[in-house]
C-alpha cells in the first residue's frame, strides 16, 4: 500500500466520523490535512499520522479518544495489520507484509518514472547559475554551483516543472577591460596589469587571438588592439567555459548576454515599467527607484547623475526580461559574497509588482575547500590563483565532483577531501552508493544463471526485518525528491541515497535471492528479486537526478 492510497483510506475513515462533530468540520477536509509520516523507530509501525491531534481542536472533541476511533476503522482497511494510538493522539499504523511488499513491483513497473510527479506542473522556471565572468576558467565555486544547479534543475523538472536553464554572461563592464588589457599585455610579452588576470590560460588565449585576428594586430592602435582583443579573447575564453561545463555534465538552454540588456534599450523599459508604477523619482540629477517602500535599506540609484546605468539597472532590466519571457519563478544562484543584494533584488521583485520569495528566488552558495593529505589545495596548474573545474575533475572524475558538491547543503561551508574522493572504499560516499546500484546488478546477474527469475510475485513472503527497513526507505523516495524540490536542496537526494545503499547492504547480508546449494527456487526468492531490482530502480533514478552515473558493474 502506498502512502496516498493509505492517505486516501485515512480520509475515508475520518470524514465520517468528523461529520456532525461541528457543522461543516469536514466539508473541506482533504488528504493535505492528514499527515503520515514514516516513524523515526521502525517499532512503531510503518507510518504515523498527528491527524487526531490536528482536528481535535476543529472538531471539539478529545484528541486520543477520536485518535482511537480512527484507529477502530483504519484497521478495518486491507492491507492494515494493525493500528495504535500511542502519547495524546498520535495514531501508527503497521502494514501487513503483503501490503509493504507491493512496493517492490510498483517501482520496477515504474522503472525510470518512479519518483516523478506533476506537482509542480504550474511552474514555469528559469534557473540560473554558474554565470563565472568569461575572463577564466570556471574556479571551484562556481563549479559547485554548476553540479548543484543541474542537479536542481532535473529535480524540478521531474516535478513537473517547465525548467529553462541559463547563463548569464557577463560580457559588459570593469572586469572585461581589465582581461583585455592583460591579454594585451601577454601578448607584447609584458606582465600582467597590477589589476589583470595572471595565469597560463591568458597567455594561450592571446596567442590564439593574434593567430585568429585578421590582418596584422600587433599594428593596432591601443584602442584598436583592445578592442580586438575583448572581442576575441572574450570569445575564445566563453567557448572553453562552455567545453568544460559540457564535459561535467551541464548544458545551459540560455546563454544570455548582459551586453544586450544595455544594447537593445532594456533598461529603459524597465525604468519606464517602474515608472508607471510610480517607484521611480529623480534627485541630485540622478534617477532613483523608492526601494525602501518594498523593504531594502536605502533607495538606489538607477541612472547616475552623469547619465550612466548605475549597477542595479541592469538587475532590473534583467529581471523585467525574465517575466516577459512568461517565467513565473526566476530562481537565481549567486555565491557567498552576494547575502548583501538579496535585500535589494527582493525589493526590485515587489516593486514590479511581484511576491518576493516566489516569483524571485535567491540560492547563497556558500566557499569550497579542496584538501590533500590534510592540506588546503589553493593553486591551479592552469588558472595560477584559483583551483578550477578542470583541476577538480582531472583529480577525482565527474562522477565523484558532482556527487562530493551536491551532498552538503549549498549554504554551508564545504571541505572536499580528494584522498577520500580517489578511494575504492566504503569510506568514499560516491562509490559507496554506485557500488550498491552496480551489486543490484550483479545480484541480477548471478540470478538470471541460477535460474531465479521475476516470475513470482509473493510479497507477503518479504518479512525479514531488514526487507521491512529497506521498503521503508524505497517508499520515502518520491516523497524525498518532492521536498527537495520544494527547499531547492539537491543534497536530500545524495543523503537519501546513501542511507538507501546502507540498507540494501545489510539487506544483502542477510536475505539470500539465489538458494542455497540444491535447495528449490521459492516464491521467497524471485520476489527478493523483484526488491533487489526495485532499489537498484530507485538508486539509479536518484543519482541520475544529481546528473551521477549509475555504473552496473565496479
Amino acid at each position: 500500500m502506498n502512502p496516498d492510497a493509505l492517505s486516501a483510506a485515512l480520509l475515508a475513515v475520518i470524514t465520517p466520523l468528523a461529520e456532525g462533530r461541528r457543522d461543516g468540520a469536514a466539508s473541506d477536509l482533504t488528504v493535505a490535512d492528514l499527515p503520515l509520516e514514516r516513524p523515526k523507530n521502525r517499532e512503531h509501525g510503518d507510518w504515523a499520522s498527528n491527524a487526531a491531534l490536528k482536528l481535535a481542536k476543529k472538531l471539539g472533541v478529545n484528541p486520543r479518544e477520536f485518535a482511537a476511533e480512527v484507529a477502530a476503522g483504519l484497521a478495518q482497511v486491507d492491507g492494515v495489520a494493525s493500528v495504535e494510538v500511542a502519547g495524546p493522539g498520535f495514531i501508527n499504523i503497521r502494514l501487513d507484509a503483503a501490503a509493504a511488499g507491493s512496493l517492490a513491483k510498483t517501482i520496477v513497473d515504474a522503472g525510470t518514472a518512479f519518483g516523478s510527479s506533476t506537482a509542480l506542473g504550474d511552474q514555469v522556471i528559469n534557473l540560473e547559475f554558474v554565470s563565472a565572468n568569461p575572463t577564466g576558467p570556471i574556479h571551484i565555486g562556481g563549479t559547485r554551483w554548476a553540479a548543484v544547479g543541474d542537479a536542481l534543475a532535473r529535480i524540478l523538472a521531474s516535478q513537473g516543472a517547465s525548467v529553462t536553464r541559463e547563463y548569464y554572461f557577463n560580457d559588459h563592464g570593469a572586469q572585461i577591460d581589465r582581461f583585455a588589457r592583460s591579454l594585451v599585455a601577454a601578448a607584447e610579452g609584458r606582465p600582467a596589469p597590477e589589476d589583470g588576470y595572471g595565469g597560463a590560460y591568458i597567455a594561450d588565449i592571446a596567442a590564439r587571438v593574434s593567430d585568429a585576428y585578421d590582418g596584422d594586430i600587433a599594428a593596432l592602435d591601443a584602442d584598436a588592439k583592445q578592442e580586438a582583443f575583448r572581442e576575441l579573447g572574450v570569445g575564445f575564453m566563453f567557448d572553453e567555459i562552455k567545453q568544460s561545463l559540457h564535459e561535467f555534465g551541464v548544458d545551459f538552454d540560455v546563454y544570455f548576454h548582459e551586453n544586450d540588456l544595455h544594447a537593445s534599450g532594456a533598461v529603459t523599459r524597465a525604468v519606464d515599467r517602474l515608472r508607471e508604477l510610480g517607484h521611480i523619482y529623480e534627485a541630485d540629477g540622478a534617477i532613483w527607484l523608492r526601494s525602501t517602500e518594498f523593504g531594502d535599506d536605502k533607495d538606489r540609484v538607477v541612472i547616475k547623475s552623469d547619465g550612466k546605468p548605475a549597477y542595479i539597472s541592469g538587475d532590473l532590466a534583467y529581471y523585467l526580461d525574465k517575466r516577459e519571457r512568461g517565467f513565473n519563478r526566476c530562481i537565481i544562484m549567486l555565491g557567498a559574497d552576494h547575502h548583501g543584494y538579496v535585500k535589494r533584488l527582493m525589493a526590485m521583485c515587489a516593486a514590479f509588482g511581484d511576491e518576493p520569495y516566489v516569483n524571485l528566488q535567491i540560492l547563497i552558495g556558500q566557499m569550497v575547500n579542496l584538501l590533500r593529505e590534510g592540506q588546503p589545495v589553493r593553486m591551479s596548474k592552469r588558472a595560477g590563483t584559483v583551483v578550477t573545474l578542470e583541476d577538480l575533475v582531472e583529480a577525482v572524475g565527474v562522477d565523484a565532483a558532482r556527487y562530493a558538491l551536491t551532498r552538503s547543503s549549498a549554504d554551508s561551508n564545504l571541505d572536499i577531501d580528494l584522498d577520500i574522493l580517489q578511494k575504492r572504499t566504503n569510506d568514499n560516499p560516491v562509490f559507496y552508493v554506485q557500488y550498491a546500484h552496480a551489486r543490484t546488478h550483479n545480484v541480477g546477474r548471478n540470478a538470471a544463471a541460477a535460474g531465479v527469475e521475476r516470475s513470482v510475485f509473493a510479497p507477503e513472503t518479504l518479512t525479514h526485518e531488514t526487507e521491512s527497513a529497506l521498503l521503508g526507505a524505497l517508499q520515502e523516495f518520491p516523497r524525498t525528491v518532492a521536498f527537495a524540490a520544494e527547499v531547492r536542496e539537491p543534497h536530500r537526494i545524495a543523503r537519501y541515497l546513501e542511507e538507501l545503499a546502507g540498507l540494501y547492504h545489510r539487506w544483502y547480508d542477510n536475505c539470500r535471492v539465489i538458494p542455497l546449494g540444491d535447495d528449490p527456487i521459492e516464491p521467497v526468492h524471485q520476489t527478493r528479486l523483484w526488491l533487489n531490482d526495485a532499489t537498484g530502480q530507485v538508486l539509479r533514478n536518484g543519482l541520475t537526478l544529481l546528473g551521477v552515473g549509475a555504473p552496473e558493474r565496479m
